[in-house]
């Protein structure tokens, strides 16, 4: 089994990790940094675009790059090419089994899932994060270390769930929305933009 990871950094070398215990023996790096030659003690042989060079019916791809866009653009690009896009949990994680997961998803150590949940493409649930009964998570998006989403949580498409946010029971959070770390959010948020404090409100 072989792997194309497109993003070389520290998210790659942690979603490269997941790729090993899941059971790929193949596993290089992409990357449009030249300088760069390896990444969690695996080879960098090529930039972004060389994906095509791979492009076969053996070969998956996944893309490690934390940036929302950027990570949404890359894989619909590798998508269109006829690439197949890997989805990646950690034998560590809890997952419950009627969990719906998207390709290019990651699900890192520590994360729980819980029934009735959907998460979409190209996102990441991070380290030690929880995603309890019944939430919607939209494509690329990012429920970072240690946030919490109660049950009945939507969450829009491209948004940034901080580290240590508590996102109460039954919120509606749109897209494009970025919730900086440690925040509280205790209400619908309907307007993109960026939110902070406890409770959460929108950062001028």
């Amino acid at each position: 089994m072989r792997i194309f990871f497109v993003g070389a950094s520290g998210h790659g070398k942690v979603c490269a990790e997941i790729a090993e215990l899941t059971g790929y023996d193949t596993i290089l790096f992409l990357d449009d940094n030249k300088e760069l030659t390896g990444c969690g003690g695996h080879r960098v042989i090529g930039v972004e675009d060389d994906f095509r060079k791979f492009v076969d019916s053996t070969t998956d791809f996944f893309i490690s790059i934390g940036n929302c866009k950027v990570r949404q653009r890359i894989q619909e690009r590798i998508k269109s090419s006829g690439g197949n896009i890997a989805t990646l949990v950690h034998q560590e994680a809890i997952v419950s089994r009627d969990v719906e997961i998207g390709a290019g998803t990651v699900i890192m150590a520590g994360a729980v899932i819980n029934p009735g949940t959907s998460v979409g493409e190209g996102t990441i649930v991070n380290t030690s994060s929880s995603i309890d009964h019944d939430c919607i998570v939209g494509s690329y998006s990012h429920v970072a270390v240690g946030s919490h989403l109660c049950g009945g949580v939507f969450v829009g498409e491209g948004s940034w769930i901080g580290a240590g946010v508590s996102v109460n029971n039954n919120i509606k959070i749109c897209s494009g929305c970025m919730i900086g770390a440690g925040a509280v959010v205790v209400k619908d948020i309907k307007e993109p933009g960026t939110y902070i404090g406890i409770p959460a409100r929108k950062s001028s």
